[in-house]
């Protein structure tokens, strides 16, 4: 019998986000157990707005708590010109605010781990200030969760001469996210832009949404995402950033490759990311670094494999 695995996911609701809520309603193995909202891909009533409308869609009913607006320190990036403005891509869907449990995010995220030891799963999507906050409350709140699997962080140092996607919910809170990787906890599993930027949605797998008919609202929200990503790659396809961590999450074997080891939030006075403390062949870096407890860091993926099951979780019945 398969073993379902219950997910508190923690999200900044874009168009990623909207599509690991349908892939992860869509799995047998999975059962949404409580949404909360924070801001990154869009403000965050608008999270808040689409957290509920995916969720009345999927007809599911599940404490929704808000989160946080901005990060720990220093003001909000909100990415609406990848996401669209709403973070549904502007289709003009009509959003009122779900009904909400009156916690924080935070306060929630505190809660839930304590009335459920060991029994839940923490997804997180966007930036991890939700996270960072609830660890105020209760330092030793990862340890009461099953597993916290974070979509963000740029893996392991990588080869020079190597170029990574920007590290967007890490940048978007490094103070938060540093608190994050200096918790203590049960596992600890970060799946970086190194390997989202890899797993590629393209023109066959698209088309193969279009045409089903219950997939519809996966990709009404699509274009938006689409013009972003034409200028990177020439192409009208995306990276699947948010579903993947969400895959791993529930099979493990979708990462084909990891790492183990420290991980520390670093700047270069640009921006910050969330490394690994190894190079690309497992050494040391060339500097100092803060210790911390070990985080299981994915450094490569079937990626065909997890493009199929998640086109075939969306398409499921046509």
């Amino acid at each position: 019998m398969t073993e379902v695995r219950r997910i508190v996911v923690d999200t900044d609701t874009g168009i990623d986000d909207a599509h690991t809520l349908l892939y992860l309603a869509g799995r047998a193995d999975a059962e949404i157990a409580a949404i909360t909202s924070v801001f990154g891909n869009c403000v965050e009533p608008d999270a808040a707005r689409n957290i509920g409308y995916v969720t009345r869609l999927l007809g599911l009913d599940v404490p929704i708590a808000r989160g946080a607006s901005a990060p720990l320190t220093g003001t909000a990036h909100i990415a609406g010109y990848v996401h669209g403005k709403d973070g549904l891509g502007d289709v003009g869907y009509e959003r009122p605010l779900p009904d909400v449990t009156g916690e924080s995010a935070a306060e929630l995220l505190v809660r839930l781990g304590r009335e459920h030891p060991g029994e839940l799963d923490l997804l997180a999507l966007g930036p991890l200030t939700n996270l960072g906050l609830a660890l105020r409350l209760d330092p030793e709140l990862f340890t009461r969760y099953r597993s916290v699997v974070l979509m963000g962080g740029s893996g392991p140092y990588a080869p020079p001469g190597t170029l990574l996607m920007v590290d967007a919910n890490i940048n978007n809170d490094p103070e938060a996210a540093e608190a994050v990787f200096a918790a203590p906890r049960r596992e600890l599993v970060m799946v970086g832009v190194n390997v989202t930027a890899t797993t590629i949605l393209d023109e066959v797998a698209i088309g193969a949404l279009r045409a089903a008919s219950n997939a519809r609202f996966a990709t009404e929200i699509l274009d938006a995402y689409l013009d972003f990503y034409q200028e990177e790659w020439g192409r009208r396809v995306i990276p699947l950033h948010d579903p993947l961590a969400a895959g791993i999450l529930l099979d493990p074997g979708f990462a084909t490759a990891w790492m183990e080891g420290p991980v520390n939030v670093r700047t270069n006075g640009f921006m910050s990311r969330a490394r690994l403390m190894r190079t690309h062949d497992g050494l040391p870096p060339a500097f100092p670094y803060r210790a911390a407890p070990p985080t299981k860091v994915v450094t490569a993926v079937d990626s065909a494999r997890f493009v199929a099951d998640f086109v075939d979780v969306l398409t499921r019945g046509n």
